[in-house]
């Protein structure tokens, strides 16, 4: 399994979620958001690296340089996920050429599983444009109309939410991203700027677990998740 390097763009101030703290750096199970998410990357050997695209002199960056044993590069970021996944496509290691595969996680997604991330990189790395995590639309879809009431039941069949990370060949991806930019469209995941070439990424069912924390439910489901997985770590005995 080749070595993979991990763009995170992380230069977001999270508004939605309404904290003093960007949402990355929110305290959980007594540890900054962002740790867990670079945890759950790092945990997979395939991961060289990953770099992170910060909020320029982003005063709550801890200052690593390494996790794991593993260089954590830092990049400053844009004003877009578009603009900061390019700055970090452009701050990889010279190492890392044109036709490699490199993915992109979100910062405020920390609970990948092993398992998907090890699916992904397996089964996207033998497709021939990529792929990204994905799970099925399973609700039933309402189309609402400006007075708020419902117009009409939208199929679902087909439909898919689409997670991190997602996985595209350095060059190929900075292409799109800087087309995409070029052209004024801004791009709400990688996948959407490849699909505006053409091409055809490869969608691979993950975890419905796979969330990202935009709220204050969010988080709390995520340390309710970090709970669970301690009271079964310790009934395993580990």
């Amino acid at each position: 399994m080749p070595a993979l390097w991990v763009v995170m763009p992380a230069a977001g101030r999270g508004t939605r979620f309404g904290a003093a703290l960007p949402k990355q750096y929110l305290p959980a199970g007594g540890r900054p958001l962002i740790a867990w998410t670079l945890e759950a990357l790092y945990a997979h050997p395939a991961v060289a690296g990953v770099v992170v695209a910060l909020s320029p002199g982003d005063p709550d960056w801890p200052g690593w340089d390494e996790y794991a044993g593993r260089p954590l590069l830092t990049c400053a970021g844009g004003a877009t996920r578009a603009a900061s996944v390019l700055a970090g496509l452009e701050a990889l290691p010279e190492s890392v050429r044109a036709d490699d595969f490199v993915l992109v996680h979100d910062a405020a997604r920390p609970n990948l599983s092993l398992h998907d991330l090890s699916q992904l990189i397996e089964r996207g790395g033998a497709d021939p444009v990529g792929a990204i995590l994905a799970a099925p639309v399973r609700d039933t879809l309402k189309r609402a109309g400006d007075d708020g009431g419902i117009d009409a039941t939208e199929p679902r069949e087909r439909l898919w939410r689409a997670f991190t990370p997602q996985m595209f060949r350095r060059l190929q991806l900075s292409r799109a991203l800087a087309a995409a930019a070029g052209q004024g469209v801004e791009v709400t995941d990688e996948a959407m700027a490849m699909e505006r070439l053409g091409l055809r990424p490869l969608l691979i069912e993950g975890a419905e677990d796979n969330f990202k924390i935009t709220t204050p439910a969010d988080l709390a489901r995520f340390e309710f998740e970090l709970e669970r997985k301690q009271r079964e770590r310790g009934t395993s005995g580990e």
